[in-house]
Parts: C-alpha cells; structure tokens; sequence
C-alpha cells in the first residue's frame, strides 16, 4: 500500500514538472511571437505578412500558459484548418496571402504544442 502510494506521488509530481516546463516552453515562445509580430508591423509593407502570420500564435501560447490548452481540441482544430488549407492549395477555395500566412501561423502553433505534449 504505501509503495502505491509513493508512486502516486511520484507520478503527481511528474505531472506537475512536465506542466511546468510546457507553460515555461509556451511562455518562451509566446515572448517570441510577439517580439517578430511587433518588429513586423513596424516594418509594414510586406513585413505584414510576417505579422499576420506570428499574431495569430499569441492566443494559443497564452491559452497554454495559462494550463487550459486541450490537446483533443487542438487536433481537431489542427485537422480541420489542414484540410481548408489543402483546399485552398487544390483551388476549391481562394485564400488571399494574409489568410494564409494566419492558417500557417495557428498550424504551426497548435502542432508544436501538441508535439510538445507527446
């Protein structure tokens, strides 16, 4: 019995190190993020696209930092936003630059999050 129990303690604080160092690998790159986003919209012009694209992570990173990012939400939002992007790359569906570099940019959030999950 207390050997069960030692190894629920041992696995809670497990779990509370892997949550730690996910808020802390969000929060490095949630700083990130916003210093190319703010650095791009200062260029402007076609910088901008740069912009569209790092803003749009800053949501994801601030939901997981604030340990409420749900994998199972993130796959399904992850797929459903592959799928539109494959549509716009096959010509069913227009996407302008800035529409594509914003699916990009969630993209890539949501599967380095996930991955750093895994």
């Amino acid at each position: 019995m207390n050997e069960d129990i030692n190894n629920l303690v041992i696995l809670w604080e497990n779990m509370h190190v892997n949550d730690a160092k996910f808020e802390e690998f969000a929060q490095k790159r949630h700083d990130g993020a916003e210093k190319i986003a703010k650095n791009a919209k200062e260029k402007g012009g076609p910088a901008m696209l740069s912009y569209h694209h790092f803003i749009v992570k800053l949501p994801y990173y601030k939901k997981a930092i604030a340990g409420k990012f749900n994998v199972d939400d993130a796959k399904k939002e992850l797929k459903k936003l592959t799928e539109q992007l494959n549509d716009a790359v096959d010509g069913k569906v227009k996407f302008e630059q800035t529409d594509f570099q914003k699916k990009v940019g969630i993209i890539e959030v949501l599967g380095e999050l996930i991955i750093k999950l895994q």
